[in-house]
């Protein structure tokens, strides 16, 4: 039986903060009560105890697939803590409205959400027509359900500009080599298009599109531990999604959990290139895993048959000083002045590590609220004093820091996890079953957060982690710690603020939870979008080859030079008689500042980190400096790359034979 009563009776329990669209009946229930005393909890408790009554009036039966499970799947009291957090915000910002920006999200014209999406994953120079390097390398490496993503969005973008009569765009079929009888994205199934762009002729495929409810639900008693999956990094996940069997079902009468033991742990099958962090590659590949992160989420949710949606939002200026309501690449801007290398702000450090310090084994911490008056002074005087290193952090009770570090979340201009991409992280939730599709899908969704977003996330997160293993002390668990934060992490500003918060409340604590207990899964850049930006950068360096070649002048220069240059280097090639899968590492940090070493199947990184330690030792202070270093891949087909010091060497080096290999430290 689909529920179609609990839409109406959240947002009726949600509007207690509007008395006089209540209807009657429900108004004396829900009428906003004096302001709390200091022990706001305990005055409000019962109030939200009645609201979750209403909210889980429908939780008795399954909820329908198609529909939010966000309130209908959850367990009746499980959402008290969330809603006191909603009331202790409306309680601490309701004399900062003035100074609060709104953001406004604007629907898009018709055309326009293609051609943005598009520009966003590198490839608007199929909108403006020019041949450029870039977009052709993107193209050149995508994976089959990849290139059907962004042959969908271009056939409508296309389709659309056609009607409006704007102007003459380039035809798909110019775009993916594709003759005048193949079908479109549009008739579902597509033949498969292959990596170089050709498309195959249609066949019946032995893959096919099916929709969320058909996957497997991680079978566990609710007494037993969490169950054990493995996680592959080697393969594109929508492409995974296509050999799932179709015996795998869903069961449609799974409710959403709160206790931990609810969710699987997670395996992850290393390859022999070792796991990659996103500090440990350049700036400029990191913009290319963007591009592919999205054009991947874009193929993995098309896989699931769901709408990927974004938000279209204004630019907010936010403050112009201080350190609260500032955006966070201004902090940085202004802290990195200072410090060079900061990828945290500051202000943000400084307000976990005080908690970090003092208030782990708090009872309560995050949850009990602190004096909003206090709060309010302190943040005043943290505003005057900060920069000078003048403020008395002692003074502060551990609530309190609490308090302002919800505040400081709270109050970004644009929010940690950005407005654009909230609808995708709701609909992960919403209209995906399985807790690692979730995973998957937010982890794609963490690999497209701007650097100082994702940055500020991962401290948020490790702090939140830290405090849930000190759960015995200060009785917070996982699921109370969501419930706490998501209401400050998944802020909604505008007209419709209360309405979306009620309807997505457990939704975003469940994925605030995702957050806290798969954070070191989420920091991991997967293996196939890193093979993508080799082969991306492999393409535009033949490209730019190809290219040089048609000018005869530079031949010429690169012949003189070459020439000079190959002399003395195959003289010591025949005197050193070096033989094939041979690196030469350098370690300008080191007494030995380079070594030639043979590589077989079975060497590591941290064989060659060893080695140089064992040249070079010379006491402990060598000792200190060797464990702060790492080997790093640079130049060739990657910008640079730390590598894991579990990576199997041989592999690399097939990879990418024209990389230079360098120990120095690790800037993450």
């Amino acid at each position: 039986m689909e529920i179609k009563d609990s839409g109406s009776v959240v947002l009726t329990a949600y509007h207690s903060y509007t008395p006089s669209r209540l209807p009657s009946g429900v108004e004396q229930s829900f009428a906003p009560e004096s302001p709390p005393s200091r022990s706001p909890l305990r005055k409000s408790l019962p109030r939200c105890q009645r609201i979750n009554r209403m909210l889980s009036n429908e939780s008795l039966r399954p909820p329908v697939y198609s529909r939010s499970n966000s309130q209908a799947s959850v367990d009746s009291t499980s959402m008290e803590d969330f809603w006191c957090e909603v009331e202790n915000i409306k309680e601490n910002t309701e004399d900062r409205q003035d100074e609060q920006t709104l953001l406004e999200i604007k629907l898009p014209d018709e055309g326009e959400l293609e051609a943005e999406w598009l520009q966003d994953v590198g490839l608007s120079t199929l909108i403006s027509g020019s041949e450029e390097e870039d977009g052709e390398a993107l193209l050149s490496t995508l994976t089959r359900t990849q290139a059907a993503a962004v042959q969908k969005r271009y056939n409508t973008y296309t389709q659309t500009m056609r009607k409006k009569n704007k102007h003459t765009v380039r035809d798909v079929r110019d775009i993916f080599g594709i003759n005048d009888t193949s079908p479109t994205f549009e008739a579902m199934p597509v033949s498969p298009v292959l990596t170089n762009g050709i498309q195959l002729p249609v066949q019946k495929p032995g893959w096919e599109m099916v929709s969320s409810p058909s996957y497997r639900k991680c079978e566990f008693d609710k007494d037993s531990q969490s169950v054990t999956e493995e996680l592959s990094f080697e393969i594109s996940f929508s492409e995974s999604i296509m050999v799932i069997p179709k015996h795998r079902e869903w069961h449609k009468n799974q409710r959403l959990k709160k206790d931990e033991s609810a969710l699987p742990n997670f395996v992850i099958r290393k390859s022999r290139y070792g796991l990659t962090e996103v500090g440990d590659l350049s700036l400029d590949d990191m913009k290319k895993i963007r591009y592919l992160s999205l054009i991947e989420l874009t193929a993995f949710y098309d896989a699931l048959g769901i709408e990927l949606k974004r938000n279209r939002t204004e630019r907010v200026k936010g403050r112009e000083g201080g350190l609260f309501g500032v955006p966070l690449t201004v902090l940085l801007e202004n802290d990195q002045k200072k410090m060079p290398g900061t990828k945290v702000p500051l202000i943000f450090q400084k307000l976990l590590l005080k908690l970090e310090e003092t208030g782990l084994e708090t009872e309560g911490i995050l949850r009990v609220p602190g004096s909003a008056s206090r709060v309010k002074s302190l943040r005043q005087e943290i505003e005057a004093k900060f920069d000078e290193d003048t403020f008395d952090w002692d003074q502060i009770r551990n609530n309190d820091a609490a308090g302002l570090l919800k505040m400081f979340i709270r109050e970004l201009p644009s929010p940690l996890f950005t407005v654009e991409y909230l609808p995708a992280f709701i609909t992960l939730v919403e209209k995906i079953s399985q807790v690692k599709l979730q995973l998957q899908a937010l982890h794609l969704l963490i690999m497209l957060l701007p650097d100082a977003c994702r940055d500020a996330a991962k401290a948020l997160l490790q702090f939140l982690k830290k405090v849930v293993a000190n759960e015995k002390k200060n009785k917070m668990t996982l699921w109370n710690v969501s419930m706490i934060v998501a209401p400050n992490l998944f802020v909604y500003k505008g007209k419709r603020a209360n309405q979306e918060e009620m309807l997505t409340a457990a939704t975003t604590a469940h994925i605030v939870r995702l957050l806290i207990k798969y954070q070191d899964i989420l920091w991991i850049v997967p293996t196939f979008l890193i093979s993508q930006v080799r082969k991306m950068n492999d393409a535009a360096i033949n490209n730019t080859k190809r290219q040089l070649m048609f000018d005869k002048g530079v031949r010429r220069l690169l012949r003189r030079k070459t020439m000079e240059r190959e002399r003395p280097e195959r003289t010591e090639f025949l005197q050193s008689d070096i033989p094939e899968g041979v690196i030469r590492v350098h370690a300008p940090l080191h007494s030995k500042v380079s070594m030639a070493i043979q590589l077989n199947n079975q060497t590591k990184a941290k064989d060659i980190l060893a080695r140089f330690y064992c040249e070079n030792s010379h006491g402990s202070s060598e000792n200190m400096k060797m464990q702060i270093q790492s080997l790093h891949e640079i130049g060739g087909n990657i910008g640079q790359h730390c590598l894991d010091p579990e990576t199997y060497m041989l592999d690399v080096y097939h990879s990418n034979p024209q990389a230079e290999w360098v120990i120095k430290p690790k800037t993450s």
